[in-house]
């Protein structure tokens, strides 16, 4: 379990993680050693999974973002595993999320354009295993994203 010590290092790693250990045990309040003992610990108990680099895919030409969401036809027994071995192979495919429910897999996908997304779709998307039914959502605007803790 975390404790106040905890969740005061995390505040501050999660607003600021390229922060020298030194700097974040200053605005934590505690020593470097403690704060790098903390952060240690919670590394090693997987609170902190990963220290990741967040890019800006717009900036690299990628400007066309579409949310598609797949029904799988789950005839076969490996459809949906099938489905998403293939599905992770594509390359303009940035996230892959499953669900219980009318939809069964989200796939968020990117394209410099409208062109290229419409080459990456009839030839990558629709060429996918067992797809049932397919519903595509254009991106319009990322009103919030947010992975902080209100800690």
């Amino acid at each position: 379990m975390l404790d106040d010590v905890d969740r005061r290092i995390l505040r501050h790693f999660q607003a600021e993680p390229a922060l020298a250990t030194a700097d974040l045990a200053e605005r934590a309040g505690v020593t470097a050693a403690t704060c790098w003992r903390r952060l240690d610990r919670m590394r090693s108990e997987g609170v902190i999974l990963a220290e990741e680099a967040v890019i800006d895919w717009s900036a690299l030409g990628y400007t066309l973002e579409v949310s598609l969401r797949f029904t799988i036809d789950k005839d076969q027994p490996r459809a949906f595993d099938e489905f998403i071995a293939a599905a992770r192979e594509v390359p303009e495919v940035l996230e892959i999320q499953t669900f219980l429910g009318l939809v069964d897999v989200r796939l968020s996908v990117i394209a410099r354009d409208l062109r290229h997304y419409q080459e990456v779709y009839r030839e990558r998307i629709l060429t996918l295993p067992h797809i049932a039914d397919v519903e595509a959502l254009m991106h319009i605007a990322r009103i919030k994203t947010d992975e902080v803790l209100p800690l």
